[in-house]
């Protein structure tokens, strides 16, 4: 199974994308696993954040939606969740910038009165054959949007936390066996992981858990934006079940950890890999 040949420039669209992406629009039902919570999604918009946007909404959960620029993508995602019902905040801008991660928090806040659940899922990476073709300036922005803007995110949010409140970071199995052309990217998801397990332990006694996803080959608009074609087109092939994921395969993973219903599952890092195993 393999897609056609194609490229977006960065941070991609998915309308522009074939085939189109599965985000659950037309497959997944809720039941109240959520109700009343009040949620925060970074990368909302498209992809994994979108398929998890919409399954919060159709389990109860009002979502505010981070994301850069890509407004036609967000527009899309805020009309799934007010067709479920709940209420979608859309709020755009960089999150390698730690003001904004701490405006987002605010605005979350203002809207909602608390911080329930924190989703890290916004990333950025590009493809490198040699660490000398990687631009410092490159290198930099990698580790901010992809583990600094997680830091500065939830230090602003756990102090409108309440005992419950989950944290979730979206990690890679690059993490575990890295290709070198994604060095960059790479490095930040084992930091999300390890971050991951060093809040679940600091935040116990608060009584909000925090664990990480590690997906595998996801269908979304990072892929066709970042890597070469003929990458493209062959992307998800080499994992045991022979396919990309789509986002709509790790929303339940997500739903899972934000729910009361995971109220010991912490420091957990939950792989969603098409087979491939993680350590």
């Amino acid at each position: 199974m393999s897609q056609p040949s194609q490229q977006q420039s960065p941070p991609g669209l998915t309308g522009r994308m074939d085939p189109k992406p599965d985000h659950g629009e037309e497959s997944y039902r809720g039941s109240g696993r959520l109700a009343g919570k009040a949620a925060v999604i970074t990368g909302g918009d498209s992809g994994i954040g979108r398929a998890v946007a919409i399954a919060f909404a159709r389990e109860g959960a009002d979502v505010l939606i981070s994301y850069l620029d890509e407004d036609e993508d967000a527009a899309e995602t805020q009309r799934w969740v007010e067709d479920a019902g709940r209420k979608c905040v859309l709020v755009p801008g960089d999150i390698a910038d730690p003001a904004h991660c701490r405006s987002i928090i605010g605005r979350a806040v203002e809207e909602f009165g608390r911080v329930d659940v924190l989703v890290n899922n916004a990333a950025f990476q590009m493809t490198h054959e040699s660490i000398e073709d990687v631009p410092d300036e490159e290198w930099d922005r990698t580790l901010a949007v992809n583990i600094s803007a997680f830091f500065h995110l939830t230090k602003a949010a756990v102090p409108h936390m309440r005992p419950g409140a989950s944290i979730i970071g979206s990690t890679s199995v690059n993490s575990d066996a890295p290709p070198p052309a994604l060095l960059p990217y790479n490095v930040t998801k084992a930091g999300v992981a390890n971050m991951c397990g060093s809040l679940s332990q600091m935040l116990a006694s608060k009584g909000i858990r925090a664990n990480s996803v590690a997906p595998g080959p996801i269908w979304t608009p990072l892929i066709p934006s970042t890597m070469p074609a003929d990458q493209v087109e062959s992307f998800g092939q080499q994992v045991p079940l022979g396919r990309p994921g789509q986002p709509a395969e790790l929303a339940p993973v997500y739903v899972m950890l934000a729910s009361d219903e995971a109220s010991y599952v912490s420091g957990a890092r939950i792989a969603v890999t098409g087979g491939q195993p993680i350590l």
